[in-house]
């Protein structure tokens, strides 16, 4: 089904099933321009993504969405956040899970703001998003610009954050152990570098 045939699904589908105060911002969405969202790390979770859009994004959840021929990878430095934040790289061998948004044409500036857009920090990619059945072929999500060699370690802030997303949207239960079990890794490696660093600094000269 494409994308196109299934927003009208879509909308049948919300119309149906959402109480009065949803319904109505759902028409009054449907009045403005909108474009589809793919999102795999921390802006999984809507209440950190609302800090940014400055609006409630829980409303535009598509739902548990696939983006299919890439991996994850902490292959980037936040200053901001100040640790390894997630990005994707393409691999045909795998496959990133995350959240499908359909989000309103005027949030399009403070979300390319958030990714760092202006400071290349992060850029815009159009992919193709299997969700709930369907395809979904001019999504955008945001791909790092500029790589780190290997993997830098989330802090816990970060780590929690992407997590709650994951788990509240409803990503397979395997799904979030994995990205969990990921995370724990690189922390417990950049731990023991720092320990190693810290033993060779005390060695006599």
């Amino acid at each position: 089904m494409s994308h196109q045939s299934d927003r009208s699904h879509h909308r049948w589908v919300q119309s149906h099933n959402l109480p009065q105060p949803q319904l109505k911002l759902q028409q009054q969405a449907q009045k403005e321009p909108m474009f589809y969202y793919f999102a795999y790390g921390s802006c999984m979770c809507p209440v950190d993504l609302k800090r940014s859009l400055g609006e409630n994004t829980h409303d535009y959840i598509i739902g548990p969405a696939v983006l299919k021929g890439y991996r994850l990878g902490f292959y980037s430095y936040s200053p901001t956040r100040k640790c390894g934040v997630l990005d994707v790289l393409p691999d045909d061998q795998a496959h990133v899970k995350g959240v499908l948004y359909q989000l309103p044409w005027r949030l399009s500036v403070n979300l390319d703001k958030r990714e760092g857009v202006s400071q290349s920090l992060y850029r815009r990619e159009t992919v193709e998003i299997h969700s709930q059945n369907n395809v979904y072929k001019n999504t955008r999500t945001y791909i790092v610009v500029n790589k780190l060699p290997e993997e830098l370690a989330p802090n816990d802030w970060y780590s929690t954050v992407v997590l709650r997303g994951a788990v509240t949207c409803g990503l397979p239960e395997e799904y979030c152990w994995s990205l969990f079990e990921h995370m724990y890794k690189l922390q417990q490696l950049s731990q023991e570098h720092l320990i190693q660093a810290a033993e060779k600094a005390l060695l006599p000269a």
